[in-house]
């Protein structure tokens, strides 16, 4: 069990803070050399991809990222050396996600056989803008016709102990930006202007929160959330020529961009506005009776003693290009109480769990 954690100590001393690897996937690659190894490299981002043939059963994918958030300050300790005190490990990325990654590689290094293909996908591009990373990869393995089955993704899911939760689906995300133009002018003269703030007033309530569906027993509503208001000089006296109000939308699989598009258009209907929408993120579902969600409820099950949760909540992750390729992905991972925060740590019990875990879905998959 140590050697999990071993491998978790080397991860966290390489400082990957987006795009860079820093050494890791040359690391990860030397641990299994009777792998094929291929690297996907551009725009500064590695991507690592490790494929072999076990058997003529199905193919799956465990893959993560290496990349972290950039450490700040005021860390009690180095954030790139893991550093043990009082059973966790502390370091930038021990959550998010080299836990994870560590689970994985340990857990692959200590099975014997497979029923089919297994393959691990590791990038240093999904805390940045992930043009190059993931989707990149599977871009070429589906030109190849090598797309995985199935994936397991290592993300720290649990919110209160290891094994509450496991995620089946992520829900989009839609940025949007609707700028409401008016004509600015002196505030002792209303009539000679023409105030945006006045025209989109009776609006805004109809705006802020409005929900698109109502949910179901994976996703919450997809509901607009105002994220930025700007109109005006900051001076008493002058009004404002134009209102521009950003939001942003996480939705579920039955709310789209154009959905969303059509409801802000309608509410401006006879303004003289400008607006764009963009969906940064799909939303996607993977069905609770699917061969990875039932394989890994078990083991989580088996391993932390809990009836884990489904669920598609919280942020993206690289789950979403999976399903937007067509895989049938699943997450499981660590509690994330301290994801990209100042003394980021993992629980030594948690790590040895996730590995645990990851070594039983593959002896029973």
């Amino acid at each position: 069990m140590s050697d999990v954690i071993n491998v978790l100590k080397v991860l966290v001393s390489k400082n990957s803070v987006t795009p860079d690897d820093g050494g890791t996937l040359n690391y990860i690659e030397s641990l299994f050399p009777d792998f094929e190894a291929e690297y996907f490299n551009k725009g500064g981002v590695s991507n690592l991809f490790l494929k072999k043939r076990f058997g003529h059963g199905e193919h799956l994918c465990l893959a993560g990222h290496v990349d972290v958030v950039p450490a700040g300050e005021n860390w009690a300790t180095y954030p790139f050396r893991a550093t043990e005190q009082d059973g966790y490990i502390y370091g930038r990325g021990t959550q998010d996600m080299k836990s994870g990654v560590a689970a994985i590689v340990q857990a692959v290094q200590d099975i014997v056989t497979f029923n089919g293909t297994l393959s691990m996908l590791f990038t240093s591009d999904e805390e940045g803008e992930a043009e190059y990373g993931t989707v990149m990869v599977l871009e070429e393995l589906k030109k190849r016709g090598e797309l995985p089955d199935y994936s397991l993704i290592t993300e720290p899911t649990s919110e209160h102990h290891i094994g509450d939760i496991i995620k089946v689906g992520r829900r989009g995300s839609i940025n949007g930006t609707v700028q409401i133009n008016g004509k600015q002018g002196h505030v002792a003269y209303p009539k000679k202007a023409i105030n945006p703030v006045h025209l989109f007033a009776d609006r805004m309530v109809q705006l802020a929160g409005h929900k698109f569906d109502n949910g179901d027993e994976f996703f919450e509503p997809s509901q607009l959330i105002v994220t930025d208001i700007r109109g005006g000089m900051e001076v008493t006296n002058v009004t404002p020529d134009s209102l521009k109000i950003m939001f942003n939308v996480r939705n579920s699989t039955a709310t789209t961009k154009d959905d969303v598009e059509e409801f802000v258009k309608h509410l401006c209907h006879g303004l003289d506005y400008s607006l764009t929408v963009k969906q940064t993120s799909k939303s996607f579902i993977t069905d609770s009776h699917s061969k990875i969600v039932e394989v890994l409820q078990n083991s989580v099950k088996s391993v932390c003693h809990t009836e884990p949760e489904l669920t598609t909540g919280g942020g993206t992750s690289d789950a979403r290009f999976m399903g937007e390729y067509g895989v049938k992905v699943a997450e499981f991972g660590v509690v994330n109480d301290r994801i990209h925060s100042v003394d980021e740590r993992v629980s030594i019990d948690e790590v040895e769990k996730l590995y645990l875990v990851v070594k039983d879905v593959l002896e029973k998959f």
